[in-house]
C-alpha cells in the first residue's frame, strides 16, 4: 500500500520519481482499511528535505500510511516558506486532540545549547507527555532523541570537542530485536551531532534496551519496551548528499569543519558519495511501521488508554 499524503506537497514529485508509491485523497476513502497514522513533528531547518526523507522511509511499508506534518506552535521556521507551512503543517496545538500510531521527531540545530536554553523547551514537554496518551509508538531522531531520553529518563547528553560527522560503523547488539529483523551484524549510518548520549548513563536506567553502537561514535538506537518508544541518536534517514551539503555549508561560510569521515570516495571532496545506508533504513523504518501494525488498536481512540 502507498503513503498517503496531499498530491500538492513538493515531496509528492519527489518520491513519485524514485519508484515510492504515494495516494491520493480521492483513492485512499476508496480502499476498506484503516490507514495507519503517522505524524512527522519536523524541528529540522529545510523542512521540505525531512519531509522526502522521512516519508521515503515511511512510504516504502506494505501498508496504507496517512501522513501528516506538525510543527511547533512557539517557534517560527526561518529556512521554509510561511506559505509552506501554512499550506501542509498543523501546529501542534491543533492536532493535540488527534491520536496517531506512530508519531517521528527530528533533530534540531541546538545541540550545543543546554536543554534549558532552548526556546521551545516548555512546548517540547508538553509534547513529550502527550506522545504517552496519544501516541502507540514514538521515533525520536538526534537531538530529538536526546531531548526525549532526558524528559523521560534525566539521561544528559554531553558536549563533543568537535562535531561527530560522517559515515561510521555499527553493531546490532540485539538481533532478536523486532526492530534489527533483517540487519547485519555491522552495518554503517551517517552521524552528525556536536553531543553524545553515553552508554553508562543509559545503563543505569534497567528499561532501556541498547541496540545499535558504534567503537568510534557510541550509542546509536536505544528501545525503551514500556514507553514503546525507540531513541535514534544519529541520522539513518539522510539522504546520499546530506552530509556533503553541511560540510560545504560551512566550508563556504568560513566555519573550521573536517571532512566527514570515510564518506566521500578517497577523501575527494570532488566525488560522489556513494550511499551505504540506505537498505538499512529502509529496515528500520519498515520494523517499525510493521510493529506498529502489528501492536496498534484497530480503534484509534483507545491508544494511550491502559
Amino acid at each position: 500500500m502507498p503513503i498517503k499524503i496531499p498530491d500538492t506537497l513538493p515531496a509528492f514529485a519527489t518520491l513519485v520519481s524514485e519508484g515510492v508509491r504515494v495516494i491520493t485523497e480521492t483513492v485512499a476513502v476508496r480502499q476498506d482499511i484503516r490507514p495507519l497514522q503517522i505524524g512527522l513533528l519536523n524541528l529540522m531547518p529545510n523542512k521540505i528535505k525531512t519531509e522526502v526523507q522521512m516519508a521515503r522511509l515511511v512510504g516504502a511499508s506494505p501498508l496504507q500510511v496517512e501522513f501528516s506534518l506538525i510543527r511547533l506552535g512557539t517557534h517560527m521556521a526561518k529556512n521554509t516558506s510561511e506559505e509552506h507551512l501554512l499550506s501542509f503543517y498543523h501546529t501542534w496545538e491543533e492536532v493535540r486532540d488527534s491520536k496517531f500510531d506512530g508519531f517521528i521527531i527530528t533533530g534540531a540545530p541546538v545541540e550545543q545549547m543546554d536543554y534549558e536554553d532552548v526556546s521551545y523547551l516548555d512546548e517540547m514537554r508538553q509534547i513529550f507527555d502527550w506522545t504517552q496518551t496519544n501516541v502507540h509508538s514514538t521515533m525520536n531522531v538526534c537531538w530529538g532523541a536526546m531531548a526525549a531520553i532526558y524528559h523521560f529518563h534525566d539521561v544528559p547528553k554531553h558536549a563533543l570537542t568537535e562535531k561527530a560527522f560522517g559515515i561510521y560503523r555499527h553493531r546490532n547488539l540485539a538481533p532478536a530485536s523486532v526492530y534489527l529483523n533483517g540487519f547485519s551484524d555491522d552495518f554503517q549510518v551517517p552521524v552528525s551531532r556536536w553531543s553524545e548520549v553515553r552508554r553508562a548513563d543509559v545503563e543505569k536506567r534497567g528499561d532501556l534496551e541498547i541496540l545499535m553502537e558504534s567503537d568510534e561514535m557510541g550509542l546509536c538506537l536505544v528501545h525503551e519496551k514500556k514507553g514503546n518508544r525507540l531513541y535514534m541518536f544519529n541520522h539513518i534517514e539522510y539522504d546520499s548528499n546530506s552530509l556533503a551539503d553541511e560540510y560545504f555549508r560551512d566550508l563556504n561560510a568560513g566555519i573550521p569543519i573536517k571532512m566527514p569521515y570515510d564518506y566521500f570516495p578517497h577523501n575527494d571532496d570532488t566525488q560522489t558519495p556513494l550511499n551505504r545506508w540506505r537498505s538499512h533504513a529502509h529496515l528500520l523504518f519498515g520494523n517499525w511501521i510493521n510493529e506498529i501494525y502489528q501492536s496498534t488498536s484497530y480503534d484509534l481512540s483507545k491508544i494511550g488508554i491502559s
